[in-house]
């Protein structure tokens, strides 16, 4: 695989499955880089066909003092942009879950970390192992899951360790409970290989019910710009357990309605019904192969 070495969120990245492939692969990663990033420089890492991608919160001092907010799956992607979160994730053991958050942890402690930020890994599903992926050294979109776990406020401790205090909370005093996801409700058009969707929202109604969170700036007359990333808003469950959760997600998407603009609200309905995704059986590539049968290497 061939990566950005200046960026991410999926752009400058192509998958080289064989030698003929490698100088056209090169070439479009690192235009893609260039235009993205200012830099065309590209790095090489091992390709894992059967993936997850796993996560872990993390929060380091400047007194030396860091911990971990456990994990989250972020596996569900289509070319390499994350559209559903969720935490814990539902297909590693409680042996292998302290493995790779005490990793992250330790990751974050070696370079003496001050912030909140992400350790990120790829998890091989066919030989269970783990592999160190990027750290993105900042608050992430998909925090509010970790929030509503933990009941931590990850915004406020950022501000506060930045503000020089030490940190208010020790590991053993992270305790997750129940079952957090999210659904990235953006401004595209799915069935039109995700258009972007800018325009003027005619209607906006946010669902009410006790274990749903809406993050969003948009309201009802609001324009949605074409210039900026196309997330309109950040939709989160907490349940019990994940069957919980993933029927309180239902009841959400069925319950928000966004017109004026096309959104991805229709995919995760959808998404939501698939055996696979309810058991459990995805992987990194699973909605590109699935939903719009692209190719490992695209």
């Amino acid at each position: 695989m061939l990566k950005a070495a200046a960026g991410g969120g999926g752009r400058g990245i192509k998958i080289v499955t064989n030698a003929t492939e490698m100088s056209n692969a090169f070439e479009t990663a690192s235009a893609e880089a260039r235009q993205a990033f200012g830099d065309d420089r590209l790095y090489i890492e091992k390709f894992i066909a059967n993936a997850r991608h796993i996560e872990v919160q993390i929060i380091g001092d400047r007194f030396g003092n860091v911990i971990h907010l456990g994990e989250r799956d972020c596996s569900l992607q289509r070319r390499h942009q994350k559209l559903l979160e969720e935490t814990p994730c539902p297909v590693i053991d409680t042996k292998l879950r302290e493995q790779i958050c005490n990793a992250g942890a330790a990751v974050a402690r070696h370079i003496h970390y001050e912030n909140v930020g992400t350790v990120e890994f790829l998890f091989d599903q066919d030989n269970r192992s783990i592999y160190f992926l990027e750290m993105n050294t900042r608050i992430q979109v998909e925090h509010p899951i970790t929030e509503m776990v933990t009941g931590v406020d990850l915004v406020k401790e950022g501000i506060t360790i930045a503000g020089g205090s030490p940190l208010s909370l020790k590991q053993e005093d992270i305790k997750p409970v129940g079952h957090a996801m999210e659904c990235r409700i953006n401004a595209e058009v799915p069935e039109e290989g995700f258009r972007a969707s800018p325009g003027r929202i005619e209607r906006w109604v946010q669902p009410r019910c006790q274990g749903i969170r809406v993050d969003s700036h948009c309201y009802s007359g609001y324009f949605v710009p074409p210039y900026y990333d196309s997330l309109v808003a950040k939709l989160i469950t907490h349940g019990s357990d994940r069957n919980e959760a993933l029927s309180l997600m239902r009841y959400a998407l069925a319950n928000f309605v966004v017109s004026g603009i096309g959104t991805t609200i229709p995919f995760f309905k959808i998404l939501l019904e698939t055996p696979d995704f309810i058991n459990g059986k995805i992987n990194t590539k699973w909605v590109e192969k699935v939903f719009y049968h692209e190719g490992e290497g695209s």
